[in-house]
């Protein structure tokens, strides 16, 4: 299993619309870094969401119920989509500022590509950020 974390500005597109709609398809990356982490996605992964802009906060869990395939928000055949479905809201989010305070993340591509809006996490960084939403 991989992990992933997803970033969306919660006026777009938030983790409360997610949970209504119960099911979406990831779109609008425009980015190659971002595009090819969307297809290195596999179903069953899990993915952190995380609000952009507003909040700078991880929300919920995610999980990939459809692998990549082609954006329909666009002609253009080098974009891709994939299609998630909410799993948890976190008992508490958990801040950006928390992130980068703490030693075990300063690596990870949140902290040091904060434009990217699709990035790999490693299963440690994915269980530490859960971690951090209980304490």
């Amino acid at each position: 299993m991989n992990y992933f974390l997803v970033k969306s500005e919660p006026f777009k597109y938030s983790w409360e619309q997610f949970n209504k709609d119960g099911q979406t398809f990831w779109d609008g990356v425009r980015n190659y870094q971002a595009r090819n982490n969307l297809k290195e996605m596999k179903k069953g992964d899990l993915v952190l969401f995380y609000h952009s802009n507003e909040g700078k906060e991880i929300v919920g869990v995610a999980k990939v119920v459809k692998e990549f395939y082609q954006d329909p928000t666009t002609d253009d055949t080098k974009w891709v989509v994939v299609d998630l479905k909410p799993v948890e809201t976190l008992a508490k989010p958990v801040t950006l500022e928390t992130i980068k305070a703490d030693e075990f993340l300063q690596n990870i591509a949140l902290v040091r590509q904060g434009r990217l809006s699709v990035m790999p996490l490693k299963k440690e960084e994915f269980d530490r950020i859960l971690e951090l939403s209980t304490l």
